[in-house]
């Protein structure tokens, strides 16, 4: 039956599917006979290619044993296992693991466990009075701390909780009626500066949007959620240096937890096994999914320090268990796909490379510098964007019926190489083992697909 695969965020009218048949290291095999490198980590996850030897061989091994039991009151040892590699390397004292099935899912998790803390933690700042776990009551929900903060540009998800923290207008807006409202911040942007901001004074300015929303706010707010470093999904929007450990020091001040959202980020992406680490930031809850199993298998992970723990801690009378939980939640092959990826990330050079070959990458993306409709070349590590312009000097955008992103990505699928835009910033986001040959190609096709899409006269026949 046409179309019985219903894709999430593509029109599906006139869609011709581009199917896959197999994939070898960083390279997809389409059916219909052509080889694609995979630019974009089959969508920001595939950390150490396809067909990895030694993962496979964890995730066979694991087939031998058990493939599924629940975690609901009982677990799997390797799960178990899993669970204590986290917790190991993990920031600071994060140490408690909860495991769900995709990045949303991470999230929610997330939201609920911060909301369901000042519920039941032994104190609980509300205005200026504090009080103590058995004053909390039903009049707690609309008095206390069950409000969020997210930036503009947030992109945390596709669940409705998650879909509320974000920002981004046609993913959101659509869905405004069912979701929840937070307090909104700043864009931090390092391309598109305020009005007298300048990249010296960015970190501060921020900040101090921030801490304003904190002031007023913090009675209310259950917690700041923040994507480290970069915001994914709103165009690889790269922050200020310092501005994730000021946030850290600013929720400290006001009593407000601190969510990290590191989907996207996290397991190598930025340089570092962790965004969080690259300013020393250990959040309060730590959002994982996407690189945790390497890319192979569905599975997240939220991971709470221990003060957000013990809250939940008391007799099952109390009813003060965390009230969550999901079916496939530490599947032990998935857990066992993300050991062994772990242990390739600490038993190899793969994220001391990161940088050097981010450095590479990026000086072969140079000669767009000077290209007219290149405005901005940004990122983190292996985390790169590319924004297309109408107008250099006013980093004016293409009108978005031009489809100029899409238009690039299609031209470079027919040099050999899968991409996915964001709008009208190409995302160029390879697997962490890319070779130095393997990202000079996709330099090579990145910078003639834009040359040919965005060459003046074709800009002004569409």
């Amino acid at each position: 039956m046409k179309n019985a695969h219903w894709h999430g965020f593509t029109q599906m009218a006139g869609l011709e599917p581009l199917v896959i048949e197999s994939a070898q290291g960083c390279w997809l095999q389409t059916v219909d006979g052509r080889r694609l490198f995979d630019g974009v980590s089959s969508l920001w996850c595939n950390v150490h290619g396809h067909r990895n030897p030694h993962i496979d061989a964890a995730v066979e091994q694991q087939l031998k044993k058990v493939s599924h039991i629940t975690t609901l009151g009982m677990s799997c040892e390797t799960t178990e296992r899993l669970a204590t590699k986290l917790a190991e390397i993990t920031p600071g004292d994060l140490g408690h693991v909860f495991f769900s099935s995709d990045g949303s899912s991470a999230v929610e998790a997330a939201l609920k466990m911060a909301f369901q803390y000042w519920q039941q933690c032994e104190t609980a700042e509300v205005g200026s009075t504090s009080l103590n776990s058995t004053s909390l009551s039903s009049t707690s929900l609309s008095t206390g701390k069950t409000k969020y903060l997210a930036l503009s540009g947030a992109y945390h998800g596709d669940t409705t909780g998650a879909v509320s923290l974000g920002g981004i207008k046609y993913f959101h807006k659509l869905f405004a009626p069912i979701l929840f409202t937070p307090i909104r911040g700043p864009i931090p942007c390092t391309y598109r500066y305020p009005d007298g901001v300048t990249p010296e004074t960015a970190c501060e300015h921020y900040a101090r949007e921030i801490e304003n929303l904190l002031e007023q706010h913090h009675h209310e707010l259950a917690a700041v959620v923040i994507e480290p470093l970069v915001q994914g999904a709103a165009g690889i929007i790269t922050h200020p240096e310092g501005l994730l450990l000021r946030l850290r020091q600013l929720c400290d001040q006001y009593n407000v937890l601190l969510i990290c959202d590191e989907v996207a980020v996290g397991f190598g992406r930025t340089g570092k096994l962790f965004a969080c680490e690259q300013e020393n930031v250990t959040p309060d809850i730590l959002c994982l999914g996407k690189g945790l199993t390497g890319g192979y298998l569905p599975m997240a992970a939220t991971i709470a320090r221990p003060h957000i723990y013990e809250a939940f801690l008391a007799e099952i009378k109390e009813s003060k268990q965390f009230f969550h939980g999901h079916t496939f939640a530490g599947n032990p092959l998935a857990a066992a796909a993300a050991l062994a990826s772990i242990e390739l990330l600490e038993t190899t050079t793969i994220l001391e490379d990161v940088t050097t070959k981010s450095a590479f990458l990026i000086e072969q993306l140079k000669p767009l510098l000077d290209h007219p409709h290149v405005g901005n070349i940004r990122g983190r590590g292996l985390m790169i964007g590319i924004e297309l312009v109408t107008d250099k000097s006013t980093r004016a955008a293409f009108d978005p019926g031009l489809l100029m992103g899409k238009r690039v990505c299609d031209e470079a699928m027919k040099g050999g190489v899968w991409l996915r835009p964001l709008s009208d910033v190409v995302v160029v986001m390879p697997p962490l083992v890319s070779t130095d040959d393997e990202l000079d190609f996709l330099a090579n096709v990145v910078i003639n697909s834009i040359e040919k899409v965005c060459e003046p006269s074709s800009v002004v026949r569409v």
